[in-house]
């Protein structure tokens, strides 16, 4: 395995490090966590940031060229400013790029755009108010979608993630087609996925990826296909004569694992190699215990080298973990 690149069993080169800076969130969405919540981490278990940019260093040296920074919701954590003004300052990765829910990100675009992000997704299950609170617990859809608005005029590129499931939200699939008509947004259906940190599951999801497309072919002839990127985890398209475009992600079928290139780090220094797997090591119990960076890049590498070849196989692995809260693990 090259000491420049992250490589596992199965040839897959990893150049993509999803970051998530906390577990908390200013939300409570029914897929990502119970109505009464879940027991946050202790600020003291966390990575500080100093240790997170010391990790995105390591990484970044092993070859991961684009870093998603995640949570929870990434900006309820103080001090996420600073810290990402002292990531943007490597000499790489060659991409920075934010998940938020929208709350609280258009008033640091000033800031972002300074730093060099332009790129943020935006987590919004519905475009109707009531639909909205019912999702996420939480009275606040006007000021979520005023963001979008102000993101898009200041020049980042946004795109909407819009989890799927009936009797929630399918009403707004269609309304949020017709927004990338006027507006140069980038939409994301995803099927619903079991991380919402209790025993339940959802193997009796109704809309998988191909529902949700035959659903929006029903109602729009002129669907252009796109050529994707190697490493897609979503299957995309154009209305024809629409500025935007949609896609659909099969995070529940799995069918990209194949090009996954992605490899999380949750707020709590544990490293997974699939979000349907088990954590395969915790990065701040070595720092902590005074790793150094030959030590932790020597277990990341050794981490990769037992990667499971898909999701299906990956859950296996994982057991009860499966359920484990979405807010937790960094998404």
């Amino acid at each position: 395995m090259s000491g420049t690149q992250l490589i596992d069993q199965y040839g897959r080169k990893l150049d993509y490090l999803r970051l998530s800076v906390t577990d908390r969130c200013n939300f409570r969405c029914y897929y990502c966590m119970p109505e009464k919540g879940i027991n946050f981490a202790p600020r003291t278990e966390l990575l500080s940031f100093q240790e997170m940019y010391d990790l995105a260093a390591i990484f970044v040296q092993l070859g991961i060229k684009k870093i998603r920074i995640t949570g929870g919701e990434p900006f309820v954590r103080n001090g996420i400013i600073p810290f990402l003004y002292r990531l943007s300052a490597l000499s790489k990765p060659e991409e920075i790029t934010i998940t938020s829910n929208g709350t609280l990100s258009a008033k640091h675009q000033s800031a972002l755009k300074e730093m060099g992000i332009r790129k943020i997704n935006i987590s919004l299950d519905s475009l109707d108010p009531v639909r909205f609170f019912s999702i996420t617990r939480r009275d606040c859809f006007q000021q979520v979608y005023k963001g979008i608005f102000d993101l898009l005029q200041n020049g980042f590129e946004v795109k909407l993630n819009c989890v799927v499931a009936e009797n929630k939200n399918v009403e707004d699939i269609m309304p949020f087609v017709k927004l990338t008509k006027d507006y140069p947004l980038s939409v994301r259906f995803l099927e619903e996925m079991p991380f919402n940190g209790s025993a339940e599951s959802n193997e009796r999801m109704m809309w998988d990826h191909q529902r949700i497309y035959d659903h929006i072919r029903l109602h729009e002839a002129a669907i252009i296909p796109l050529i994707d990127p190697v490493n897609s985890t979503s299957v995309n398209y154009r209305v024809n004569g629409y500025q935007g475009t949609f896609g659909i992600i099969p995070s529940f079928s799995r069918t990209f694992c194949g090009t996954c290139n992605r490899v999380r780090l949750s707020a709590t220094g544990e490293l997974r190699t699939c979000l349907y797997g088990p954590p395969v090591a915790n990065l701040r119990d070595l720092i902590r215990n005074g790793a150094d960076v030959i030590d932790i890049k020597e277990a990341i590498q050794q981490a990769l080298s037992y990667r499971a070849r898909d999701g299906f196989e990956a859950e296996k692995l994982s057991g009860s973990n499966i359920h484990t809260s979405m807010s937790s693990l960094g998404g």
